[in-house]
């Protein structure tokens, strides 16, 4: 008895830590949808709405939606605004352990130099290989859709401004990968490295900055602003 006792304890244990994933539809403006899991398929959402980490939200250009999101070992809650024109993995919506942080990243290393030595003209994501040769050609495009790049990184500027971001630092590397013209954009490599250094990730922040400073068309301003930066983590 005390046996089959202790496995539906177990059961019940399991399925409120499965519940505790859930991300809640807390308010709703204008066009926003949703796909689950790995399908293309894009479908409305609903104020109400229970969504798992495997979801992408959407927003329109001219939706809105604010989720809720379990905190992780708190037990607590985070309401998160969804701005206009975002795609964002819920699967992102969480902070990452420094082990978990390192091996994603090391992953994302990885594929990145696999995506190198396939592509002789489109090298690394990393700020101080972006200028050179146009590299558009032949770049794969999330969803068939060139767009899709823009949304992903408005969805990586909402990780970041919510404080994730261990996920911000991981996603901008990824859309470095896959979408060259978003790497060639000095204000976006400017928020992957505070991304970096925020997740105390300081030695790939400082690599970071200073691949900035090599990027075609950098301003004097910019360089004072990444020398600032790069002075600031040396004192650390």
């Amino acid at each position: 008895m005390k046996k089959y006792a202790f496995i539906i304890c177990l059961l019940v244990g399991c399925s409120g830590l499965a519940r505790a994933q859930d991300i809640v539809v807390q308010r709703l403006q204008g066009d926003v949808s949703v796909r689950h899991g790995v399908t293309e398929v894009w479908t409305h959402v609903a104020v109400g709405d229970v969504l798992r980490p495997d979801d992408t939200m959407k927003t329109g250009r001219k939706g809105t939606a604010v989720l809720v999101a379990p905190v992780k070992n708190s037990g607590g809650t985070k309401r998160i605004s969804l701005p206009p024109e975002v795609i964002v993995d819920l699967s992102d919506v969480r902070e990452l352990t420094q082990d978990e942080l390192m091996l994603k990243l090391t992953m994302e290393r990885v594929r990145a130099s696999s995506y190198q030595w396939k592509n002789d003209d489109l090298h690394i994501p990393n700020a101080s290989v972006v200028h050179g040769a146009d590299r558009s050609s032949g770049a794969p495009l999330t969803d068939n859709d060139p767009q899709s790049g823009i949304l992903q990184w408005n969805g990586a500027r909402v990780l970041y401004d919510n404080g994730f971001y261990s996920t911000c630092a991981l996603k901008t590397m990824e859309l470095f990968r896959l979408y060259p013209s978003v790497g060639g954009k000095f204000d976006n490599h400017l928020m992957a490295a505070e991304a970096l250094e925020k997740a105390n990730l300081r030695g790939e922040a400082l690599t970071e900055y200073n691949g900035m400073l090599q990027m075609d068309g950098v301003t004097a301003a910019q360089q004072a602003v990444v020398k600032e930066r790069i002075a600031e983590l040396k004192k650390q």
